[in-house]
């Protein structure tokens, strides 16, 4: 009998899980965190600058932890810089040199390459009063355009602001 509750129960929660309801509490964490930083995006990729043109950036959860991390191209090579969400100093920067990351790089720049705008002005066009949490460039229909990720009625939505 024991077993059988046990297993109902089980069932029950598994059954209620859904990744959309994951998704949902994992943004809103995110939002919440992203709301308490002192920093900004914009304000990430403006202190990001020293350490190469700014091709992409984001808010992330890293091990429990809110992470303001850009990356950045320089002579050619890719960085990823992490700045402190709280006084707006680079905290570390690593170059990028493999893997799914460096790919990512490598596009963006691509992308980048092409833009007359730079991503710290698209970020501010499209966030306007909303909390920006992410930008990233990307060619569609061969032109350069930035996906941003804004904070909007307690959700994420993508804006899409044209680089050219």
């Amino acid at each position: 009998m024991i077993k059988v509750a046990l297993i109902t129960i089980i069932s029950l929660t598994l059954g209620s899980w859904s990744p959309a309801l994951c998704a949902e509490q994992d943004d809103a964490a995110l939002i919440k965190a992203v709301s308490d930083a002192k920093v900004t995006l914009q304000g990430g990729l403006t202190a990001s600058e020293p350490e190469g043109r700014p091709i992409s950036g984001k808010f992330e959860i890293e091990d429990g932890k809110l992470q303001l991390s850009i990356y950045t191209e320089k002579a050619g090579k890719f960085f990823e810089v992490i700045v402190d969400h709280v006084s707006g100093s680079v905290a570390k920067t690593e170059p990028i040199t493999e893997g799914d990351d460096f790919v990512e790089a490598k596009a963006q720049s691509v992308a980048m390459t092409k833009a007359k705008t730079n991503l710290k002005t698209a970020v501010d066009k499209a966030a306007g009063l909303s909390l920006a949490v992410s930008a990233t460039p990307e060619i569609k229909d061969n032109h350069p355009v930035a996906a941003i990720s804004v904070a909007k009625g307690g959700k994420l939505e993508t804006v899409t602001q044209p680089l050219d």
